[in-house]
């Protein structure tokens, strides 16, 4: 099957999550909105819009599978993560990995807010004191208790993956995470990391993956910036 990838064509946001199963797996797909003129954006928009369509999404990432408009980026990696290897075939571990998903959604919105912690309708500079102030009780509170906890769930496993020895989606989400933070808050990272060795350590082990070090390596990789979930801002990397 030809999967289409529908999410804005010049952020990683949560669409990088379902570009990295993807590539790990070596999918057949294509980033729709990347593509040029009417086939690109606009096609996006259209589903949105939800005209000519039964169950329209209600924002990007959405994937086309044949028949299928799946949308939320959990809900999309539930259903990539069986036909594509990259969860249990059993419903315990399926559920398992989707648990674990939504844990890692929970804190990406979480990251977002540390730059946008009144409105995503408001510039960053219109809210600098209080993105400073819910930056300080991210790095104090937050973060340290969603790492941490997968830093028990990787000692639970016994092996290399949060799972154990088999990769899933949620170790590639996991590893987009500390990509993201290593990007956003450099020096925060640079002193955290040390607390969190095994999360560190699943991080190193995914970007030396064949497909994802080819992915990360090509133009299909689109490079962090400052309209993402990850936005760097000196002030608050403390």
């Amino acid at each position: 099957m030809r999967y289409e990838l529908y999410y804005w064509p010049t952020i990683q946001g949560r669409g990088e999550f379902v570009r990295l199963a993807l590539e790990e797996a070596g999918a057949d797909y294509v980033d729709v909105a990347r593509r040029s003129g009417k086939r690109g954006v606009s096609a996006m928009m259209q589903l949105i819009d939800g005209r000519r369509i039964k169950r329209p999404p209600f924002a990007p990432p959405f994937l086309k599978a044949g028949p299928l408009l799946i949308a939320q980026t959990a809900n999309i990696l539930l259903y990539l993560g069986g036909r594509l290897g990259l969860a249990p075939r059993e419903e315990a571990g399926r559920l398992w990995v989707h648990q674990l998903q939504l844990t890692i959604a929970d804190l990406v919105a979480l990251i977002h807010d540390t730059h946008h912690p009144i409105t995503g309708y408001l510039y960053y500079e219109e809210q600098r004191a209080a993105a400073k102030l819910a930056t300080k009780y991210f790095w104090r509170y937050r973060l340290p208790k969603f790492l941490r906890y997968f830093e028990r769930v990787l000692q639970k496993s016994s092996g290399p993956y949060l799972l154990g020895r088999r990769l899933t989606y949620a170790d590639l989400s996991l590893f987009q995470i500390v990509e993201g933070l290593r990007y956003a808050f450099p020096r925060r990272m640079k002193r955290f990391e040390r607390k969190v060795p095994r999360v560190i350590a699943l991080h190193a082990r995914v970007a030396t993956r064949p497909r994802i070090a080819a992915y990360l390596a090509s133009p299909r990789r689109i490079a962090f910036s400052q309209w993402g979930i990850y936005r760097y801002f000196k002030a608050l990397d403390g």
